[in-house]
Order: C-alpha cells, then structure tokens, then sequence
C-alpha cells in the first residue's frame, strides 16, 4: 500500500520589519507651546537681572587698580539683600565686612552708582595719618592700594585736620562730620559704612560725603565679563554726538582695544 507523504510545514521567515519597534513620530511644537517656552526663558532672566545679578560699568578711576574704567561687572544683588524667609533656606545674605567692594547709591547724590571698598563698619574708629589708615587703633595693611604721590592735609590726615574751604566735601557732611569725631577719629554709627575707592589720591569717598547708608548698598562685584580701553573722562561727556562717536570706536577697535586678559576676572 503506497503511502502518502504531506509536505513539510514551512517555517515562518522573520523579517526586519518584524525585529525592529516601529520609531514613534516626534510631535511638532505647537504654537502656544514655542510661545510658552520663549515666555519661561524671558522671565527667568528678567529675575536673574532684576533680583540676582545686575551689570555695571566702571566709570572713573577711582577704584584702579581693582577696577580700571571701562571694566563691565556683574553684580550680585542677593548677598547685601534684606534676608526674606521664603529664600533664606538656599540663598547667603550678610551684611558688608571690612575690605568687601560694594556697589551703592551716593548719599550725596541720588540715582548714582558707585564702587567703593568697605573701611568700617558701625562702632568702628577711623583715622588717617599722612595717608595711611588706622582702624581702631590698627595700621591696615592694604596691599591694592595705589597712592599719586601728592599731599592733602585734609585727605591724607583725616579728621584731624579740619577741611579747607576748597576741599570738595559735600554740604551736609561739611556741617555733620564734627559731630562723628571723638579724640580725633571718626566714630562709624549704626547701620553705616565708611567706604574709600583703592585709588586713594583721587576717590571721592566717605572722607569728602560722609556715610553710605546699609540701605543704599546694592551688592558686590562678582566679575568682569568685558573690558574696553576707554580714556578718562569718557563718561563725563553726555552729548549724543560724543555718545554715538563712543559707539562706533567700540564696533571698529572691539577685538584690538578690548581687555582680553581682564575677561572673566574676579573682583576682589
């Protein structure tokens, strides 16, 4: 009897179709997501400028050589700040100690910024001989200072000797500055600052307007992000035309007059 033979089942074949996952397709952005995520970036750097860090130039030669003119600093505005609970837990606040820089609003006049150097601090006892200051009673040892080589009695000896009528001290620190002194020093009081640029021949300072108030101060230096060859006196000149001739000096000389050794350099 012939026997039948049924044919062999086929093995199924694998394909690569079969092994490889389908990729999923990648959404698009949508138009209110790209606004919503151009939004969150705006507002996270408008906080960082308005609350965090601030940017400043450096106009005068006051604080050479620790800051030269035309030296751009960001500042941070969190460290000096009125210590608030709801960022105290990851945010340092204190208060300005001696040879911190500091950025603040004038006392003698409102609305301009100035740096200068932390000297005293409330309760401390300042005085100058021939220059060299003495804080309660302690020679300071102030290796970034830079000294002219002239001499001002009332500057280098301050507040032993009284202020000349030339001397360019403010009127109301003219009338109070008596009122501070004891056994010729000058007593720091409460919630002040006595503040003198590095540069000490030539800064204006609390020698010639008196005190900088703890609530003018705005924050400290962190570091110089860009610096430009700008002369002396640059500032000074507010005219548009001079502005504009500024501008168009940067955009030509950018790259040969800019400070490149100075990029990035902490302020200190």
């Amino acid at each position: 009897m012939a026997r039948t033979t049924l044919p062999a089942a086929k093995k199924p074949v694998a394909t690569a179709a079969a092994d490889k996952p389908a990729k999923p397709q990648k959404q698009k952005e949508t138009t209110p997501e790209f606004i919503a995520s151009i939004a969150v970036v705006l507002v996270t750097g408008l906080f960082i400028i308005t609350f965090i860090l601030q940017a400043f130039e450096i106009p005068s030669s006051s604080m050479e050589n620790t800051l030269l003119i035309g030296d751009h600093v960001f500042v941070n505005r969190v460290i000096f700040a009125p210590v608030t609970k709801w960022a105290s837990s990851f945010l340092k606040y204190r208060n300005p100690k001696h040879g911190d820089i500091i950025v603040f609003v004038s006392p003698a006049e409102p609305g301009l910024y100035v740096v200068k150097r932390v000297i005293g601090t409330p309760g401390d006892r300042i005085h100058l001989e021939n220059g060299v200051v003495y804080r309660n009673g302690e020679k300071l040892n102030e290796p970034y200072v830079i000294r002219q080589g002239d001499y001002n009695t009332y500057r280098d000896n301050f507040p032993a000797v009284p202020a000349g009528p030339y001397d360019q001290l403010s009127p109301e620190w003219r009338l109070t500055l008596p009122s501070h002194i004891e056994n010729n020093e000058l007593v720091v009081p409460p919630e002040s600052i006595f503040a003198m640029g590095d540069n000490r021949d030539v800064s204006l300072d609390s020698r010639f307007w008196g005190f900088v108030p703890r609530e003018n101060v705005i924050g400290t230096p962190m570091f110089i992000y860009w610096s430009f060859e700008t002369p002396r006196g640059e500032y000074l000149r507010t005219s548009l035309a001079d502005r504009i001739g500024f501008f168009f000096r940067i955009v030509v000389h950018f790259f040969d007059q800019t400070r490149w050794s100075r990029m990035f350099h902490v302020v200190h």
